[in-house]
């Protein structure tokens, strides 16, 4: 985050970045603190198109078992005009859920002739108590035509995610899902 806020000089994304480090009481620390439990912070921000979102993402991980657990996402979201801030919201708390499925268990398997991972066994999907607490600060700027919504809140997960990782581990972990038997292998 002190790299971000020294070298970036659009408001907006500076707004997003602090915004959602306040959120999350984000606390600056130069190295992981590889404790198991650790947040990471990610930048969208695409001014052409007109969106701005930070995430700040807390994740446990278990060194024992290599379970991964997002347990809080905090998001600033600023996409020009809000038009409709609950459809908003819910626009991207979804997205947050369906990231955290990718990122935690999702992945096409395939042997030498076709896909394997075919059902719920092959191709797990996240299970209820798995969603990750969300809270979402809209930032809305009605001098500002409203641009993209949806994605954008889900391109800044996974490296939120993996940022979180690395804080907790002081391991860098670059390729998604992080399943047990990845988590454990990148400890070892």
């Amino acid at each position: 985050m002190a790299f971000r806020l020294r070298n970036l000089a659009d408001p907006r994304g500076l707004a997003v970045i602090q915004t959602a480090a306040r959120m999350a009481g984000w606390r600056p620390h130069a190295a992981p603190n590889g404790s198991g439990v650790g947040q990471g912070i990610a930048l969208l921000a695409d001014a052409r198109a007109g969106t701005y979102v930070a995430e700040v993402a807390q994740v446990a991980v278990d060194r024992a078992n290599g379970q991964v657990r997002v347990e809080k996402v905090f998001v600033a979201h600023d996409c020009g005009l809000v038009i409709h801030p609950d459809a908003l919201r819910n626009q991207i708390e979804g997205g947050i859920v369906q990231v955290t499925g990718w990122t935690s268990h999702e992945q096409l398997t395939f042997d030498n002739h076709t896909v394997t991972s075919v059902d719920g066994y092959t191709y797990p999907i996240l299970r209820f108590p798995e969603v990750p607490q969300v809270e979402v600060a809209l930032i809305d700027r009605p001098d500002r035509p409203a641009s993209g919504a949806g994605e954008p809140a889900s391109m800044a997960a996974g490296a939120a995610r993996a940022n979180a990782f690395y804080d907790a581990t002081g391991v860098r972990k670059r390729a998604t899902p992080l399943t047990p038997a990845r988590v454990r292998a990148a400890l070892a």
